[in-house]
Formats: structure tokens, C-alpha cells, sequence
């Protein structure tokens, strides 16, 4: 392989990265708080993108339409409308079910996933939306390396909602809070915490993240779909548990594994010696392959730690 076409996967690794990472956050955060594997958080993600993709065709024709103005909009429309469906996720699906066996919260959350996936379908209809090109001129190029102002504005707003997110856990009031539910629920409600409000604003969090990464793809790919959701939801899951599940920045770590993972290897195999080109078309198993190996060699993951079931 040559070293620009190396670079240019590698780029295009990181990238995706960036977007499985801001995903995969939104499942850590819930299982970390509630220990439960939210399956309706990619279909959260779509409707952040659906949002979005409403915002930028209101402004088109208007002197909002530039991308300094309409991109931050849609974000802004995208993370706070989105939020709000997570928190009413919750409110309805999850906390009457809090109390009961894991595996009631987990039906319900299979079904909330079915039931978004199918409002959306009969919403916005079957077929793919494109959605509007920003950003696409190049900012560096050198042969078949190209670097484009997608991939610059991609990096940056994944690199500082990441950044954001983990200060907020780490060093801000609600973010002790979270972490002291996650920890022993009973003790933090006897200290005065609102279990009810942390695990809201988890939510809250883990779906405003969802949108800004379900408008990066739609700005990545050019195209958005009622179920894009499913696979997407797949492959972050997947990241979560690589970086170690409930571990913020494991979810940060294996977003990024992962997608340098999904871009470099067919890469490499479609390339001498091996020289296998129809790789590609099977590239979305290179998240089912890492998520079993992982599974097999380290459960809790590359950042996780073993720690016994809570009772």
C-alpha cells in the first residue's frame, strides 16, 4: 500500500472514529449509571440527524444558509430537541421499570428502539435523504492524500465534545453526582443526590451527543435513513465495550480503535500481498469480529476493570 493511500485511510479511520466515539459515549454513560444497555440510542441519533437535516433546509435561500451560521444551528437545534427525547425516553420507558429484573428493562429497551425506528419511517418515509454538502473544499492535498474542510471541522467538534464532556464528569458538581450514582446509588441518594435528576441529565447528555454525531455522519455520508441508526448503534456498542463499558473515556478510546480498525484492515487486505479488493464489501464485520474478540480475551475491556456485579 502506498503511503498516501495509507494516510488517506487513516484519515478517513480517525474520522469515523471521532463519530463511533461521541455514540458509544451515550451507551457508557447509562449502563455506568443504571447498568443498562440503552438499544434505543441509536435511533436517537437518527432523529438528531433528521432534526439537524430540518434546520438546514429551513435556512436554505436565506441569509442563514452559510455554514458559519446554518451548521451551528442545526446542532444547537439537533442536541437540544434530541436531549429532550432522551429524557422523556427515560421518563416513560425506563425509571417505572427500575426496580424490576434487568431483563424487563431490557425488552422495554429493544422495544423503544423498534418503536422510534418505525415513527421515524412513517415520519420521514423509506427512502434516504441527502443532505446538503458543507465544507467539502479541500484544505491539503498531496497525490491522493486529501485532507477536506469536513475532516477538519469533524475532528474539531468530536475533540471538544469529548474534551467538554469528560471535564463535566470529572471536575463539575452534577458530574460527582453521576459518578456517585454509578457507584453505590443508595449511599449517593442518603447524601442528598436526586437519583431520578442525575439519571435524567445522563440521558440528557448521552442524547445531545447522539445527535451531533448523527449530523457528522449525515455531513460524512451525504445521505441519512430512518434505520441508519441500527448498524450505527451496532458499532458503538461495540466501541463501549472495547473501551471498557460505563468508562467514558474507554468509550472515547474504542470509538477511535474501532474506527481506524474499520478503515485500516480492508484496507490492508485488499492491498499486495494479499490483495483481496472484495473486503470491502464486508468491512461492517470488522466490528462483530473485535466486539467477539473482545468479549473472549478482555471482557471488561482496554480501559474497563473487573468488578464485581453489583447485587
Amino acid at each position: 500500500m502506498q503511503a498516501e493511500a495509507f494516510l488517506q485511510h487513516l484519515l478517513n479511520g480517525l474520522t469515523l472514529g471521532g463519530m463511533f466515539a461521541l455514540i458509544a459515549i451515550g451507551y457508557t454513560l447509562v449502563y455506568g449509571i443504571i447498568e443498562l444497555i440503552n438499544f434505543a440510542h441509536g435511533e436517537i441519533v437518527t432523529f438528531g440527524a433528521f432534526v439537524g437535516l430540518g434546520v438546514l433546509m429551513a435556512v436554505v435561500g436565506t441569509p442563514l444558509a452559510g455554514a458559519s451560521i446554518a451548521l451551528p444551528l442545526a446542532f444547537l437545534a439537533a442536541m437540544v430537541v434530541t436531549a429532550g427525547l432522551g429524557v422523556t425516553l427515560e421518563r416513560v420507558a425506563y425509571r417505572p421499570l427500575r426496580a424490576s429484573e434487568r431483563l424487563t428493562a431490557l425488552i422495554s429497551a429493544l422495544g423503544a428502539s423498534i418503536f422510534l425506528m418505525n415513527a421515524m419511517m412513517l415520519a420521514f418515509g423509506r427512502d434516504s435523504k441527502p443532505f446538503p454538502a458543507y465544507l467539502s473544499g479541500p484544505v491539503f492535498q498531496r497525490g491522493d492524500f486529501v485532507v477536506r474542510e469536513l475532516d477538519v471541522f469533524l475532528a474539531a467538534v468530536t475533540l471538544i465534545l469529548c474534551g467538554l464532556l469528560d471535564q463535566f464528569v470529572r471536575r463539575t458538581r452534577l458530574g460527582r453526582a453521576m459518578r456517585s450514582v454509578a457507584q453505590d446509588p443508595e449511599a449517593a441518594r442518603m447524601c442528598g443526590v436526586s437519583v431520578n435528576t442525575t439519571v435524567s441529565l445522563t440521558f440528557l447528555l448521552g442524547s445531545a451527543l447522539g445527535a451531533a454525531a448523527g449530523i457528522l455522519n449525515g455531513l460524512y455520508y451525504g445521505v441519512i435513513r430512518f434505520d441508519m441508526g441500527f448498524i450505527l448503534g451496532i458499532k458503538a456498542f461495540t466501541a463501549a465495550v472495547l473501551g471498557g463499558i460505563g468508562n467514558v473515556r474507554g468509550a472515547m478510546v474504542g470509538g477511535f480503535v474501532l474506527g481506524l480498525s474499520e478503515s485500516l484492515i480492508p484496507a490492508i487486505l485488499a492491498a499486495p500481498p494479499f490483495s483481496i479488493p472484495e473486503i470491502f464489501d464486508y468491512k461492517d464485520a470488522v466490528a462483530f469480529a473485535i466486539l467477539i474478540l473482545v468479549l473472549l480475551a478482555k471482557p471488561s475491556g482496554l480501559l474497563g476493570e473487573e468488578v464485581p456485579e453489583k447485587a
